[in-house]
């Protein structure tokens, strides 16, 4: 069957509008095309203007437009047998829209005023996911890269040093999640296309912000799609050249799983995944629900070729920008994804289901007794091969604030979602990400009490970031600690945890992070999961001597609601006690997290 036998790349100069000094070479890719030729506002659209050359048996076509030049809209124009067909190129830089034209692009025409960012190590890394279209609107103007790009400094405040965008390939439509791909090279025209993309991400960087793309390869589409039976061809009623012709190119999002085995397909991923880094600067990717790239329902490894192209292209990006991080939705617990061997994908983390799911159940029970201690312990531990920064820790994200899910707060009470009970454990949850290892990841709008469910036509709800204040004081003091900017935190930057004190009748949990130990390294986090203060609790302590109390989340400092329970330094005893040789008396507040950090 064609296209079910894997053939290698063929090695280009380059495709799509090509832009040279006297005009623009364009290049496609149609094995099954008669002709091709290509139109536009160069040659008034005639199509006997300008026809290509097939260039191989591979099915490249290429011609040279003198006079073409930048901003020009164009199309192809393939005919097979009968059909005639008008595509518009698949690798085009910019479209009119989604079912227009492309339009002619440079990507070297930007000044990018010398950046030369560079993105701080793994384990320094506290990221903020956000949706281009929702994250800032203004009265009858959707969001837009503009609008993002001028409410950076909020981020900057927040203190998260990476800002990953949900996708902004060009879909259907001028709302959408960005999970629906149907041009992979266009930024969405709707958010401000390449130029203002490219501003983005110049001012991020400026602000000292990295910037992660969400990019989705296991489905195209599936609708406005011209890769749907590009050249004509298909078999079995399905989708032609980019996809699989048989039972493979099933998805849950549509017939379009792109067709793994097939060299150009390959070669376009791959080209795809190295634009973003090498044309926009950008200093990641994350790519969407991996599991369906290797297997037909997610299961397994029954799709190898989309396994292997994973693999080549984190291989070529880490060699090319060796300071990229590479992020999988996988969601499965494999640890291969990770995996830098033969065998492995080459992610550097993964977006970890057991850290999400156990403390989104701990936090949002309504009963104190529904609340396993045990499982919070087990999350906060895990790790993929030994390595705690292989995973992305988080209690919301896009995929878990919607689908038949909601905010934190919501699930807490839906009804009072900026209540007492609401902020209280939403933070309790947030804290818990910020203190164990991982790479923590925050989801727009959680930082003041975003209700509801995630929606692409419902921006954020600016004014509660003004009514809770104080809340986004108490993530933006959490952050602080996690990237160690009072140098007295370094542990929550390290591999170390211990968990050593679990009390299920209580409700209470103490652990230990470090990196190397010592003062302004070791930090022990104390967490009270009832509805309960306990006052005197005696716990063990890594080391004698004093603790010094960094935070308090019951401190009414973050809100009127709390009580401002009194917790005070500790000084540790030589008393040994949870399997340590040193231990001291605490009190804890209903619902709060203590850090303290070890002063010697």
């Amino acid at each position: 069957m064609e296209g079910a036998v894997m053939s290698e790349p063929v090695e280009l100069a380059g495709m799509g509008a090509i832009v040279g000094a006297d005009g623009v070479g364009f290049r496609v890719w149609a094995p099954h095309a008669d002709t091709v030729a290509v139109v536009g506002d160069f040659n008034d659209w005639d199509e006997t203007a300008d026809p290509l050359t097939r260039e191989n048996d591979e099915g490249y076509w290429y011609g040279c437009v003198d006079g073409a030049t930048t901003g020009q809209q164009y199309k192809f124009v393939l005919t097979n047998g009968d059909l005639r067909l008008e595509r518009i190129d698949p690798y085009a830089r910019q479209v009119t829209n989604s079912v227009g034209n492309g339009v002619i692009v440079d990507p070297a025409d930007f000044d990018w005023q010398g950046d030369d960012f560079t993105l701080p190590p793994l384990n320094e890394l506290v990221i903020y996911e956000a949706h281009v279209g929702s994250f800032v609107t203004q009265p009858g103007r959707q969001g837009n890269l503009e609008l993002l790009t001028d409410k950076l400094q909020h981020v900057v405040n927040l203190g998260c040093n990476v800002i990953q965008l949900m996708p902004v390939a060009e879909f259907a439509g001028d709302l959408s999640w960005g999970y629906n791909p149907a041009h992979m090279f266009a930024v969405e025209s709707t958010y401000g296309g390449p130029h203002a993309y490219r501003e983005f991400v110049r001012r991020a960087h400026e602000l000292g912000l990295g910037v992660i793309q969400d990019v989705v390869y296991n489905h195209f589409g599936p609708s406005d799609l011209d890769l749907w039976q590009f050249d004509g061809w298909s078999e079995n009623g399905k989708g032609g050249i980019y996809f699989y012709n048989d039972d493979r190119s099933h998805t849950p999002w549509g017939d379009t799983r792109p067709d793994y085995g097939r060299g150009p397909v390959r070669q376009f991923i791959h080209d795809n995944a190295m634009m973003w880094l090498d044309e926009f600067h950008v200093d990641g990717l994350r790519m969407d629900m991996t599991p369906y790239m290797r297997s037909k329902d997610a299961t397994g490894f029954d799709i190898m070729d989309g396994w292997t192209l994973q693999a080549w292209v984190n291989r070529d990006i880490v060699a090319r920008h060796p300071h990229a991080v590479l992020i999988a939705e996988d969601m499965h617990s494999e640890p291969r994804v990770t995996g830098f061997d033969n065998d492995g994908a080459g992610y550097h983390a993964q977006w970890d289901p057991n850290f999400v799911h156990p403390i989104r159940a701990a936090i949002q029970a309504a009963r104190d007794e529904d609340r396993s201690m045990s499982a919070v312990a087990g999350a906060l531990t895990f790790n993929y091969d030994g390595d705690a920064f292989r995973r992305v820790v988080y209690t919301e994200s896009h995929d878990e604030v919607a689908n038949g899910k909601a905010r934190v707060v919501s699930e807490i009470n839906h009804s009072d979602q900026q209540g007492w009970h609401s902020q209280k454990r939403s933070t309790l949850g947030a804290a818990l990400a910020l203190t164990a290892p991982g790479v923590p990841m925050l989801f727009q709008g959680q930082e003041f009490l975003q209700g509801d469910w995630f929606r692409d036509d419902v921006p954020l709800d600016w004014h509660l970031s003004r009514t809770h204040h104080g809340i986004v004081q108490l993530y933006a003091d959490l952050v602080a600690l996690r990237r160690n900017r009072h140098g007295r935190s370094r542990g929550l930057q390290g591999q170390g945890i211990t968990v050593f004190h679990v009390d299920e009748a209580a409700k209470v949990l103490a652990f230990q992070r470090w990196a190397d130990h010592g003062v302004g390294d070791d930090v022990v986090v104390v967490v009270n999961l009832s509805d309960k203060p306990l006052e005197d609790l005696r716990i063990g302590l890594p080391a004698a001597g004093a603790w010094r109390l960094e935070l308090n989340s019951d401190s009414s400092f973050y809100s009127d609601d709390f009580a401002d329970f009194v917790s005070e330094d500790l000084v540790g005893e030589a008393e040994p006690r949870d399997g340590l040789d040193a231990s001291a008396s605490v009190s804890i507040a209903p619902y709060t997290v203590l850090i303290y950090s070890y002063a010697g």
